[in-house]
């Protein structure tokens, strides 16, 4: 819930105006004790006040004599350098508030010709429609502009130089080559090396083929020697079948 905003104006209320000076003069108290334990530095309170007969005197009547009398010691000026009274108060705030005010209304006025001048270039508007007197803002707001644009312009042009300047990164190692093992060479019984090679189905009457079972592969090199139906013939005990290819030479042991 937030405090409710106090008017500073003297409270006519006998009651109410006594409350408050106690509550007041406690939070002051509270806070010169603050002031003095946190920053180490020597200050003191006194309050003459209706309510009371003796004066409220913090931290201690011979402290407080102390402190002012180092304060009488120092020259006119220096004890009236930094002192204020409610009305010199009120003329800092107020000048305070007019500096802020004039800063927010020359923010204010140059978004607005900014904004002005964007539209000017889509189109929108018109520089017919810009008023004699804001044009020295203008150039200056045109100005900042075109400053914001050329150091972003440097800025990326520095940035593109470092990144062509930066080393490369190391390219990854080559994948390791894997040597691919010899094919298996099979011997038959006989010592020989497999056999047959680049056999294809025979499509059947080419070359002497009758096409029921494996023909020769026309750009085959055999191996020499080769045996073919050896071991059929041997057991049969018939004579092999003639040779289909007059350019292949079949040799028995």
């Amino acid at each position: 819930m937030t405090r409710k905003k106090v008017t500073l104006a003297y409270i006519t209320n006998d009651s109410e105006r006594k409350a408050s000076y106690k509550k007041r003069k406690k939070g002051l108290i509270k806070k010169v004790s603050e002031l003095s334990t946190l920053c180490g530095v020597d200050a003191c309170v006194i309050i003459y006040s209706p309510y009371d007969t003796v004066p409220e005197v913090w931290p201690s009547p011979l402290a407080a004599q102390s402190i002012l009398a180092r304060f009488r010691k120092l020259s006119d000026m220096d004890q009236s350098r930094k002192m204020v009274n409610q009305e010199s108060y009120t003329r800092q705030r107020i000048k305070k508030a007019m500096e802020q005010l004039r800063r927010l209304q020359k923010e204010n006025s140059c978004r607005e010709l900014e904004a002005f001048m964007f539209r000017c270039i889509t189109g929108q508007a018109s520089m017919d429609d810009l008023q004699i007197t804001d044009v020295p803002e203008m150039s200056w707001v045109i100005s900042q502009i075109l400053r914001e644009i050329k150091g972003r312009m440097e800025a990326m042009a520095a940035e593109h130089q470092r990144n062509l300047a930066a080393p490369l990164p190391p390219l990854p190692p080559p994948p390791p080559v894997v040597e691919e093992a010899p094919p298996r060479v099979e011997e038959d019984a006989n010592g020989m090396e497999g056999f047959p090679w680049n056999l294809v189905q025979s499509p059947g009457g080419e070359g002497g083929m009758d096409g029921t079972g494996l023909g020769w592969d026309p750009g085959m090199v055999l191996p020499y020697p080769y045996i073919f139906g050896q071991s059929s013939s041997s057991q049969s005990g018939q004579n092999p079948n003639p040779n289909p290819n007059p350019n292949l030479i079949p040799f028995h042991q």
